[in-house]
């Protein structure tokens, strides 16, 4: 499942004026995750509530500011992984489409993959 272009509006950068004046923030997620029981079913309950996963998205790039947007990017794969044990392994994407430099680029992405061990326990992948 893929949860793509998401956008909201942060405060987050390593310079002063980034966690004053704020900027978007893009975001995609990708859930690895067995979806044959949703498909046969058609319960909500055998997959994840993408609207929730939204606002967790949500909530973290527009809650506190971090310095490092890879910080941000680790904190909401986190936060899917510790909500959805039915989640394999979650991909999420944070691009900042204008970082404050005088270049012309289509903004800075960083991405990263957490997934469960053994014991279901979350580790970087």
């Amino acid at each position: 499942m893929a949860i793509k272009g998401m956008r909201f509006y942060g405060y987050h950068g390593v310079f002063a004026e980034e966690n004053k004046l704020g900027q978007q923030f893009y975001v995609d997620i990708v859930l690895h995750m067995e979806l044959g029981q949703a498909a046969e079913t058609d319960d909500l309950k055998a997959t994840v509530n993408y609207a929730e996963i939204h606002s967790f998205a949500k909530q973290i790039v527009e809650g506190p500011p971090f310095k490092l947007i890879e910080a941000l990017t680790g904190h909401i794969a986190s936060r899917v992984l510790e909500a959805y044990t039915m989640v394999n392994e979650v991909t999420v994407r944070v691009t900042k489409p204008h970082p404050p430099f005088d270049i012309h680029f289509d903004g800075v992405t960083i991405e990263m993959r957490r997934k469960r061990d053994a014991d279901g326990r979350a580790i970087p992948a």
